[in-house]
């Protein structure tokens, strides 16, 4: 993303995309670090010179995650599932994850990380990473998943522009199973609790209803939960 953001400040336009076949400081939310195996992944920082309300800015990354998605699905034939806010999962897996940062007014980069053809993953992700070919023993052309990524991102970033959040928020929750009705453990960074997810508000934010009533995720990791009870209204 720093090379990105070092053509955007010279005037590099809206579209221009630098991509690696490794990264050495790969990282994603919350300082955490992305492994990218040299070869397996396609790692890609789009510079996006958008003009929409701030409000409208977390919502960005939900649409790169429905475009992230789609272009799997029509291209690989995979059906991915979109975990709010920004990581695409596959037979509970993690298959690509997403950032956005802001590096100038109307200027972002999107950094969009996918497992594409790894054959395997450090003992410490074994158990939450994957990738298309793992799922599938299909070895896949990064070159061309690299475009219908890059197409449908210019298309859904403009429907953002265009058509304004609501869309996004709708179609990201008819696409994601983590949205509503799922067993989910929230670290917001500085406290962790449980619930059942309810939806979105008119932000993108998540909804939780935990025992002692709604709470809104605004950021944070979401993970899936063993099954917890519903809250009475005693509990409230």
């Amino acid at each position: 993303m720093n090379d990105a953001a070092k053509l955007a400040a010279e005037g590099e336009p809206h579209g221009t995309v630098v991509v690696a076949e490794e990264q050495t400081a790969g990282i994603g939310r919350h300082g955490h670090s992305w492994y990218s195996e040299s070869g397996g992944g396609l790692y890609m920082s789009m510079i996006l010179r958008l003009q929409f309300p701030p409000d409208a800015l977390p919502v960005l990354t939900m649409a790169l995650g429905l475009a992230t998605q789609r272009a799997i699905e029509d291209l690989c034939y995979v059906r991915c599932d979109l975990r709010w806010p920004n990581d695409l999962i596959l037979k509970e897996g993690k298959l690509a994850g997403i950032m956005v940062q802001a590096v100038d007014k109307g200027v972002l980069i999107a950094g969009i990380g996918i497992n594409v053809n790894q054959n395997a993953f450090p003992e410490e992700l074994r158990p939450i990473a994957t990738s298309l070919r793992m799922e599938t023993g299909q070895e896949y052309e990064k070159e061309a998943l690299l475009e219908a990524v890059v197409t449908e991102s210019l298309r859904y970033a403009a429907l953002l522009v265009d058509a304004g959040k609501n869309h996004i928020i709708e179609e990201f929750g008819a696409r994601s199973t983590y949205v509503r009705g799922k067993a989910v453990s929230v670290d917001t960074g500085e406290r962790t609790f449980s619930g059942i997810t309810a939806g979105l508000d008119e932000n993108g934010f998540l909804r939780v209803e935990t025992a002692s009533g709604m709470e809104t995720v605004i950021a944070g990791g979401v993970r899936p939960a063993a099954v917890i009870a519903a809250p009475t209204s005693a509990d409230r």
